[in-house]
Protein backbone atom coordinates (compact mmCIF):
# COMPACT_ATOMS: atom_id res chain seq x y z
CA UNK A 1 0.00 0.00 0.00
CA UNK A 2 1.20 3.50 -0.83
CA UNK A 3 1.32 5.67 2.33
CA UNK A 4 -1.02 8.10 0.57
CA UNK A 5 -3.77 5.53 1.05
CA UNK A 6 -3.30 5.18 4.82
CA UNK A 7 -6.21 6.18 7.04
CA UNK A 8 -5.09 8.14 10.08
CA UNK A 9 -7.82 6.63 12.28
CA UNK A 10 -5.83 3.38 12.19
CA UNK A 11 -3.09 5.14 14.16
CA UNK A 12 -4.89 6.15 17.28
CA UNK A 13 -5.03 4.96 20.88
CA UNK A 14 -6.57 6.17 24.12
CA UNK A 15 -4.11 8.48 25.90
CA UNK A 16 -5.47 9.55 29.30
CA UNK A 17 -4.35 12.99 30.47
CA UNK A 18 -2.92 11.32 33.58
CA UNK A 19 -0.32 9.55 31.42
CA UNK A 20 1.08 12.79 29.97
CA UNK A 21 4.15 14.03 31.83
CA UNK A 22 3.78 17.75 32.56
CA UNK A 23 7.15 17.94 34.31
CA UNK A 24 10.48 16.19 33.76
CA UNK A 25 12.05 13.86 36.30
CA UNK A 26 14.66 15.47 38.53
CA UNK A 27 17.39 13.28 37.01
CA UNK A 28 17.36 13.19 33.21
CA UNK A 29 18.63 9.65 32.71
CA UNK A 30 16.36 8.18 35.41
CA UNK A 31 13.53 8.02 32.86
CA UNK A 32 12.27 4.57 31.94
CA UNK A 33 13.30 3.01 28.64
CA UNK A 34 11.20 0.40 26.85
CA UNK A 35 13.33 -1.84 24.61
CA UNK A 36 11.56 -3.37 21.65
CA UNK A 37 12.61 -5.94 19.10
CA UNK A 38 16.20 -6.88 19.95
CA UNK A 39 18.41 -8.93 22.20
CA UNK A 40 21.69 -7.67 23.62
CA UNK A 41 23.41 -8.16 20.28
CA UNK A 42 20.79 -6.27 18.33
CA UNK A 43 19.30 -9.39 16.75
CA UNK A 44 15.75 -8.91 15.52
CA UNK A 45 12.61 -11.04 15.55
CA UNK A 46 9.63 -8.74 15.71
CA UNK A 47 6.85 -10.48 13.82
CA UNK A 48 3.33 -9.61 14.91
CA UNK A 49 2.94 -13.01 16.59
CA UNK A 50 5.74 -12.43 19.06
CA UNK A 51 5.72 -8.61 19.32
CA UNK A 52 4.71 -8.56 23.00
CA UNK A 53 7.47 -11.05 23.87
CA UNK A 54 10.05 -8.68 22.39
CA UNK A 55 9.40 -5.99 24.99
CA UNK A 56 11.57 -5.33 28.02
CA UNK A 57 12.27 -2.28 30.14
CA UNK A 58 15.20 -0.55 31.78
CA UNK A 59 16.28 3.07 32.32
CA UNK A 60 18.27 5.48 30.19
CA UNK A 61 21.08 5.34 32.76
CA UNK A 62 21.59 1.69 31.73
CA UNK A 63 21.46 2.28 27.99
CA UNK A 64 25.02 0.96 27.66
CA UNK A 65 23.74 -2.47 28.75
CA UNK A 66 21.26 -2.80 25.87
CA UNK A 67 23.33 -1.34 23.02
CA UNK A 68 26.02 -3.43 21.36
CA UNK A 69 29.55 -2.05 21.24
CA UNK A 70 30.59 -0.23 18.07
CA UNK A 71 27.23 1.55 17.90
CA UNK A 72 26.95 5.11 16.63
CA UNK A 73 24.31 7.35 18.23
CA UNK A 74 23.25 10.29 16.05
CA UNK A 75 21.85 13.25 18.00
CA UNK A 76 20.13 16.44 16.89
CA UNK A 77 22.00 19.41 18.40
CA UNK A 78 19.36 22.03 17.61
CA UNK A 79 18.54 24.52 20.36
CA UNK A 80 15.03 25.68 21.24
CA UNK A 81 14.61 29.43 20.95
CA UNK A 82 12.27 31.57 23.06
CA UNK A 83 9.89 31.84 20.14
CA UNK A 84 6.75 33.09 21.94
CA UNK A 85 6.45 36.85 22.21
CA UNK A 86 3.64 38.60 24.10
CA UNK A 87 2.74 42.16 23.10
CA UNK A 88 0.28 44.24 25.13
CA UNK A 89 -1.79 46.80 23.24
CA UNK A 90 -2.72 50.18 24.71
CA UNK A 91 -6.20 48.86 25.53
CA UNK A 92 -4.69 46.04 27.60
CA UNK A 93 -5.39 43.17 25.17
CA UNK A 94 -2.50 40.77 24.60
CA UNK A 95 -1.30 39.59 21.19
CA UNK A 96 0.90 36.47 21.07
CA UNK A 97 3.35 36.14 18.17
CA UNK A 98 4.82 32.66 17.74
CA UNK A 99 7.94 32.73 15.54
CA UNK A 100 7.94 29.69 13.23
CA UNK A 101 10.69 30.14 10.65
CA UNK A 102 12.51 32.91 8.76
CA UNK A 103 11.27 34.32 5.47
CA UNK A 104 12.50 32.59 2.32
CA UNK A 105 14.91 35.44 1.57
CA UNK A 106 17.34 33.92 4.10
CA UNK A 107 19.41 30.93 3.04
CA UNK A 108 18.99 29.22 6.42
CA UNK A 109 17.80 29.72 9.98
CA UNK A 110 21.27 30.55 11.31
CA UNK A 111 21.63 33.49 8.93
CA UNK A 112 18.27 34.90 10.04
CA UNK A 113 19.04 34.31 13.72
CA UNK A 114 22.22 36.37 13.38
CA UNK A 115 20.43 39.29 11.70
CA UNK A 116 20.93 42.70 13.31
CA UNK A 117 18.41 45.55 13.67
CA UNK A 118 15.59 43.87 11.70
CA UNK A 119 14.41 40.54 10.34
CA UNK A 120 11.40 38.99 8.52
CA UNK A 121 9.85 35.94 10.16
CA UNK A 122 6.91 33.65 9.47
CA UNK A 123 4.68 33.64 12.55
CA UNK A 124 1.41 32.48 14.04
CA UNK A 125 -0.59 35.21 15.76
CA UNK A 126 -2.81 34.56 18.74
CA UNK A 127 -5.58 37.13 18.79
CA UNK A 128 -4.89 38.24 15.22
CA UNK A 129 -8.37 39.79 14.91
CA UNK A 130 -7.47 42.21 17.70
CA UNK A 131 -4.49 43.47 15.70
CA UNK A 132 -5.95 45.21 12.68
CA UNK A 133 -3.31 47.87 12.01
CA UNK A 134 -0.22 49.59 13.36
CA UNK A 135 2.81 48.14 15.12
CA UNK A 136 3.23 46.38 18.45
CA UNK A 137 6.06 46.92 20.91
CA UNK A 138 7.75 45.14 23.82
CA UNK A 139 10.19 46.74 26.24
CA UNK A 140 12.96 44.33 27.25
CA UNK A 141 16.41 44.28 28.82
CA UNK A 142 17.82 47.71 29.66
CA UNK A 143 14.82 49.53 28.27
CA UNK A 144 15.30 48.34 24.69
CA UNK A 145 12.31 48.09 22.35
CA UNK A 146 11.26 45.28 20.01
CA UNK A 147 8.72 46.35 17.37
CA UNK A 148 6.53 43.99 15.31
CA UNK A 149 4.79 45.03 12.09
CA UNK A 150 2.63 42.90 9.79
CA UNK A 151 4.43 42.59 6.47
CA UNK A 152 2.12 40.22 4.57
CA UNK A 153 -0.28 37.31 4.96
CA UNK A 154 0.86 33.77 4.17
CA UNK A 155 -1.26 30.65 3.54
CA UNK A 156 -1.68 29.76 7.22
CA UNK A 157 0.46 32.34 9.02
CA UNK A 158 1.80 35.88 8.76
CA UNK A 159 5.11 37.39 7.72
CA UNK A 160 6.18 39.74 10.51
CA UNK A 161 8.90 42.37 10.34
CA UNK A 162 10.73 42.70 13.64
CA UNK A 163 12.91 45.71 14.42
CA UNK A 164 14.89 46.46 17.59
CA UNK A 165 16.92 49.41 18.81
CA UNK A 166 19.94 47.60 20.24
CA UNK A 167 22.12 47.45 17.14
CA UNK A 168 24.65 45.13 18.78
CA UNK A 169 22.11 42.34 19.37
CA UNK A 170 21.27 39.52 16.99
CA UNK A 171 17.67 38.35 16.64
CA UNK A 172 18.64 35.24 18.63
CA UNK A 173 19.74 37.47 21.51
CA UNK A 174 16.56 39.53 21.26
CA UNK A 175 14.41 36.39 21.54
CA UNK A 176 16.47 35.19 24.49
CA UNK A 177 15.81 38.47 26.29
CA UNK A 178 12.20 39.18 25.25
CA UNK A 179 10.67 35.81 24.43
CA UNK A 180 9.31 32.73 26.18
CA UNK A 181 10.13 29.04 25.71
CA UNK A 182 7.31 27.48 23.60
CA UNK A 183 6.25 24.51 25.72
CA UNK A 184 3.84 22.08 24.04
CA UNK A 185 0.17 22.92 24.74
CA UNK A 186 -0.52 19.46 26.18
CA UNK A 187 1.55 20.37 29.26
CA UNK A 188 -1.47 22.49 30.14
CA UNK A 189 0.55 24.83 32.35
CA UNK A 190 2.59 28.01 32.20
CA UNK A 191 6.33 28.07 31.59
CA UNK A 192 8.36 27.82 34.80
CA UNK A 193 11.96 28.78 35.51
CA UNK A 194 13.18 25.16 35.35
CA UNK A 195 11.86 24.72 31.80
CA UNK A 196 14.53 27.03 30.41
CA UNK A 197 17.13 24.37 31.20
CA UNK A 198 15.12 21.15 31.08
CA UNK A 199 13.42 21.79 27.73
CA UNK A 200 16.89 21.76 26.14
CA UNK A 201 19.27 18.86 25.59
CA UNK A 202 22.61 19.12 27.39
CA UNK A 203 24.29 19.39 23.97
CA UNK A 204 21.95 21.97 22.38
CA UNK A 205 24.03 24.32 20.23
CA UNK A 206 22.41 25.47 16.97
CA UNK A 207 19.61 27.96 17.69
CA UNK A 208 16.48 27.61 15.60
CA UNK A 209 13.90 25.12 16.93
CA UNK A 210 10.46 25.92 18.28
CA UNK A 211 10.23 22.50 19.94
CA UNK A 212 12.84 20.30 21.60
CA UNK A 213 14.17 17.09 20.06
CA UNK A 214 12.77 15.35 23.09
CA UNK A 215 14.50 11.95 22.86
CA UNK A 216 17.75 13.75 23.63
CA UNK A 217 16.43 15.28 26.86
CA UNK A 218 17.31 12.04 28.69
CA UNK A 219 21.06 12.13 27.99
CA UNK A 220 23.63 13.37 30.50
CA UNK A 221 27.42 13.77 30.48
CA UNK A 222 27.67 10.81 32.88
CA UNK A 223 25.65 8.62 30.49
CA UNK A 224 27.85 9.64 27.57
CA UNK A 225 30.90 8.60 29.61
CA UNK A 226 29.40 5.17 30.29
CA UNK A 227 28.57 4.69 26.62
CA UNK A 228 32.09 5.68 25.54
CA UNK A 229 33.61 2.93 27.72
CA UNK A 230 31.75 0.42 25.54
CA UNK A 231 32.86 2.13 22.31
CA UNK A 232 29.39 3.55 21.73
CA UNK A 233 30.14 6.84 20.02
CA UNK A 234 28.09 9.92 19.18
CA UNK A 235 27.80 12.33 16.27
CA UNK A 236 25.59 15.36 15.74
CA UNK A 237 23.34 16.59 12.95
CA UNK A 238 20.99 19.56 13.03
CA UNK A 239 17.32 19.63 12.16
CA UNK A 240 15.50 22.73 13.33
CA UNK A 241 12.19 21.43 14.65
CA UNK A 242 9.12 23.24 13.36
CA UNK A 243 5.75 23.48 15.07
CA UNK A 244 4.25 21.12 12.49
CA UNK A 245 6.24 18.17 13.84
CA UNK A 246 3.83 17.60 16.71
CA UNK A 247 0.53 18.52 15.09
CA UNK A 248 -2.02 15.70 14.82
CA UNK A 249 -2.98 14.81 11.27
CA UNK A 250 -6.41 16.24 10.47
CA UNK A 251 -6.85 14.74 6.99
CA UNK A 252 -8.71 11.43 6.81
CA UNK A 253 -6.23 10.02 4.27
CA UNK A 254 -2.52 10.78 4.31
CA UNK A 255 -2.63 11.89 0.66
CA UNK A 256 -4.46 15.01 1.88
CA UNK A 257 -1.90 15.84 4.58
CA UNK A 258 0.91 18.24 3.69
CA UNK A 259 4.05 17.51 5.62
CA UNK A 260 5.96 20.45 7.09
CA UNK A 261 9.41 21.22 5.68
CA UNK A 262 12.33 21.74 8.06
CA UNK A 263 15.94 22.87 7.73
CA UNK A 264 18.75 20.35 8.14
CA UNK A 265 22.42 21.20 8.54
CA UNK A 266 24.92 18.34 8.25
CA UNK A 267 28.70 18.43 8.04
CA UNK A 268 30.33 16.90 4.94
CA UNK A 269 32.71 15.00 7.23
CA UNK A 270 29.76 13.23 8.85
CA UNK A 271 28.31 12.26 5.46
CA UNK A 272 31.71 10.81 4.56
CA UNK A 273 31.77 8.88 7.84
CA UNK A 274 28.38 7.35 6.97
CA UNK A 275 29.53 6.63 3.42
CA UNK A 276 32.58 4.76 4.68
CA UNK A 277 30.49 2.81 7.19
CA UNK A 278 28.06 1.58 4.53
CA UNK A 279 30.90 0.79 2.15
CA UNK A 280 32.23 -1.52 4.88
CA UNK A 281 28.80 -3.15 5.17
CA UNK A 282 28.71 -3.77 1.44
CA UNK A 283 32.09 -5.47 1.79
CA UNK A 284 30.86 -7.53 4.77
CA UNK A 285 33.40 -5.79 6.99
CA UNK A 286 32.82 -4.69 10.57
CA UNK A 287 30.59 -1.61 10.56
CA UNK A 288 28.78 0.46 13.15
CA UNK A 289 25.09 0.12 13.91
CA UNK A 290 23.42 3.50 13.37
CA UNK A 291 20.90 4.54 16.03
CA UNK A 292 18.96 7.78 15.56
CA UNK A 293 18.30 9.60 18.82
CA UNK A 294 14.90 11.09 18.06
CA UNK A 295 12.61 11.19 15.07
CA UNK A 296 14.24 14.43 13.90
CA UNK A 297 17.66 12.74 13.72
CA UNK A 298 16.05 9.82 11.89
CA UNK A 299 14.38 12.11 9.34
CA UNK A 300 17.69 13.87 8.79
CA UNK A 301 19.62 10.65 8.26
CA UNK A 302 17.10 9.11 5.89
CA UNK A 303 16.87 12.39 3.96
CA UNK A 304 20.62 12.20 3.24
CA UNK A 305 20.03 8.99 1.31
CA UNK A 306 17.27 10.52 -0.81
CA UNK A 307 19.33 13.60 -1.60
CA UNK A 308 22.07 11.33 -2.92
CA UNK A 309 19.50 9.32 -4.88
CA UNK A 310 18.14 12.52 -6.44
CA UNK A 311 21.65 13.52 -7.54
CA UNK A 312 22.05 10.11 -9.17
CA UNK A 313 18.64 10.47 -10.86
CA UNK A 314 19.70 13.88 -12.22
CA UNK A 315 22.90 12.37 -13.58
CA UNK A 316 20.96 9.53 -15.21
CA UNK A 317 18.61 12.04 -16.83
CA UNK A 318 21.51 14.06 -18.23
CA UNK A 319 21.99 13.06 -21.86
CA UNK A 320 25.55 14.40 -22.06
CA UNK A 321 28.73 12.94 -20.65
CA UNK A 322 29.02 15.92 -18.34
CA UNK A 323 28.26 15.38 -14.65
CA UNK A 324 24.95 16.99 -13.70
CA UNK A 325 25.02 19.56 -10.91
CA UNK A 326 21.46 19.92 -9.59
CA UNK A 327 20.66 22.88 -7.34
CA UNK A 328 20.13 22.52 -3.61
CA UNK A 329 16.41 23.10 -4.23
CA UNK A 330 16.34 20.20 -6.69
CA UNK A 331 17.93 17.75 -4.28
CA UNK A 332 15.89 18.80 -1.24
CA UNK A 333 13.48 16.04 -0.23
CA UNK A 334 9.79 16.57 -0.88
CA UNK A 335 7.05 14.60 0.81
CA UNK A 336 6.55 11.62 -1.48
CA UNK A 337 10.07 11.29 -2.94
CA UNK A 338 10.84 8.04 -1.09
CA UNK A 339 7.83 6.35 -2.64
CA UNK A 340 7.82 7.84 -6.13
CA UNK A 341 11.35 8.89 -7.11
CA UNK A 342 12.12 5.62 -8.89
CA UNK A 343 11.18 1.93 -8.69
CA UNK A 344 12.60 0.10 -5.67
CA UNK A 345 14.69 -2.21 -7.85
CA UNK A 346 16.41 0.78 -9.43
CA UNK A 347 17.35 2.57 -6.21
CA UNK A 348 21.09 2.90 -5.49
CA UNK A 349 22.68 1.27 -2.47
CA UNK A 350 23.14 3.43 0.59
CA UNK A 351 26.91 3.63 0.05
CA UNK A 352 26.44 4.73 -3.57
CA UNK A 353 23.85 7.37 -2.67
CA UNK A 354 26.01 8.81 0.11
CA UNK A 355 29.01 8.83 -2.24
CA UNK A 356 26.99 10.84 -4.76
CA UNK A 357 25.99 13.33 -2.05
CA UNK A 358 29.58 13.67 -0.81
CA UNK A 359 30.81 14.19 -4.38
CA UNK A 360 28.13 16.85 -4.97
CA UNK A 361 29.31 18.76 -1.91
CA UNK A 362 32.90 18.49 -3.17
CA UNK A 363 31.84 19.66 -6.63
CA UNK A 364 30.21 22.74 -5.10
CA UNK A 365 33.02 23.47 -2.62
CA UNK A 366 30.71 22.97 0.37
CA UNK A 367 31.85 21.77 3.79
CA UNK A 368 28.28 21.37 5.06
CA UNK A 369 24.89 20.55 3.63
CA UNK A 370 22.12 23.04 4.40
CA UNK A 371 18.80 22.08 2.85
CA UNK A 372 15.12 21.49 3.57
CA UNK A 373 13.43 18.15 3.97
CA UNK A 374 9.72 17.41 3.82
CA UNK A 375 10.17 13.65 4.12
CA UNK A 376 7.26 11.68 5.57
CA UNK A 377 8.07 8.25 6.95
CA UNK A 378 5.05 5.99 7.25
CA UNK A 379 4.24 2.29 6.82
CA UNK A 380 5.48 1.32 3.39
CA UNK A 381 8.78 3.15 3.83
CA UNK A 382 12.02 1.20 3.33
CA UNK A 383 14.77 2.37 5.69
CA UNK A 384 18.16 3.07 4.15
CA UNK A 385 20.43 4.24 6.97
CA UNK A 386 19.21 3.62 10.52
CA UNK A 387 19.29 0.35 12.46
CA UNK A 388 17.23 1.61 15.34
CA UNK A 389 15.57 4.58 17.00
CA UNK A 390 15.51 6.05 20.49
CA UNK A 391 12.38 8.12 20.91
CA UNK A 392 9.63 9.21 23.31
CA UNK A 393 6.01 8.08 23.15
CA UNK A 394 4.01 10.15 20.68
CA UNK A 395 0.52 11.57 20.31
CA UNK A 396 -2.26 9.59 18.63
CA UNK A 397 -2.84 10.35 14.94
CA UNK A 398 0.52 12.12 14.53
CA UNK A 399 3.13 11.76 11.80
CA UNK A 400 5.55 10.71 14.56
CA UNK A 401 3.36 7.71 15.39
CA UNK A 402 3.28 6.86 11.68
CA UNK A 403 7.09 6.80 11.77
CA UNK A 404 7.06 4.42 14.74
CA UNK A 405 4.58 2.22 12.88
CA UNK A 406 6.93 2.17 9.89
CA UNK A 407 10.02 1.14 11.83
CA UNK A 408 8.10 -1.65 13.64
CA UNK A 409 6.42 -2.91 10.45
CA UNK A 410 3.05 -1.95 11.91
CA UNK A 411 3.61 -3.56 15.32
CA UNK A 412 3.49 -0.39 17.40
CA UNK A 413 0.36 -1.20 19.41
CA UNK A 414 1.92 -3.85 21.72
CA UNK A 415 4.60 -1.33 22.68
CA UNK A 416 2.14 1.41 23.48
CA UNK A 417 -0.19 -0.98 25.30
CA UNK A 418 2.71 -2.16 27.46
CA UNK A 419 3.78 1.41 28.19
CA UNK A 420 0.27 2.45 29.20
CA UNK A 421 -0.19 -0.60 31.42
CA UNK A 422 3.22 -0.24 33.10
CA UNK A 423 3.13 3.40 34.11
CA UNK A 424 5.37 4.88 31.44
CA UNK A 425 5.13 8.65 31.15
CA UNK A 426 4.12 9.96 27.71
CA UNK A 427 5.08 12.80 25.35
CA UNK A 428 7.85 15.41 25.57
CA UNK A 429 8.80 15.19 29.26
CA UNK A 430 7.98 11.51 29.47
CA UNK A 431 9.84 8.21 29.19
CA UNK A 432 11.10 6.66 25.97
CA UNK A 433 11.89 3.56 24.00
CA UNK A 434 14.68 1.95 22.01
CA UNK A 435 13.18 0.38 18.88
CA UNK A 436 15.28 -1.92 16.73
CA UNK A 437 14.45 -1.80 13.04
CA UNK A 438 12.32 -4.66 11.79
CA UNK A 439 14.55 -6.22 9.10
CA UNK A 440 11.58 -6.65 6.76
CA UNK A 441 11.34 -2.87 6.28
CA UNK A 442 14.89 -2.34 5.04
Amino acid sequence: MHPKDLSIVDFTYDLPASKIASYPLEQRDASKLLVYGADANGANDVSASNAAAQISETTYSRLDEVLPSNTLLVHNDTKVVAARLFFEKENGSVIEIFCLEPASIYKDITTAMLAKKQVLWGCLIGGAKKWKEGSLQIKYGNNYTLTATKHSTLADSFLIQFEWDNEAQSFAEVLEAAGNIPLPPYFNRAVEANDKERYQTVYAAAEGSVAAPTAGLHFTPALFDKLAVKNITKEFVTLHVGAGTFKPVKAARMEEHEMHAEYIDVQKSFIELLRDNFTKRDQSASAKKIIAVGTTSLRTLESLYWMGAKIIAANNANNTNKQANPSIENISVVQWDPYELMPQNELPSTAVALTALSNWLEQNNLSRLIAKTQIIIAPGYRFKIIDGLITNFHQPQSTLLLLVAAITNGNWKPMYHYALENNFRFLSYGDGCLIWLDPSVR
